[in-house]
């Protein structure tokens, strides 16, 4: 009786640490995203304006081109030796 207790217990502490792993990936990858869409979105601001007289975009915008041009231009080679 005991025993069956203790692994229901060790399960869900298992799960719960599933579950923060998985949270804490998700916020690590939407952190990263944020932070790359920073210097995409100042260069972006500080070039296109005065060479093509495009508008400024905000960071939203910046994640979105950078996330668009990804999947546009993506490399899929593959070096196998």
């Amino acid at each position: 009786m005991v025993d069956s207790l203790l692994g229901k217990e060790n399960n869900m502490e298992d799960f719960f640490a599933i579950v923060v792993a998985i949270f804490g990936i998700i916020v690590l990858v939407t952190a990263l995203a944020v932070v790359l869409a920073f210097p995409f979105m100042w260069c972006w601001n500080y070039v296109m304006p005065y060479l093509f007289g495009l508008k400024t975009i905000e960071w939203l915008q910046a994640w979105c081109l950078m996330f668009v041009s990804g999947c546009l231009f993506k490399s899929n080679n593959v070096n196998n030796k």
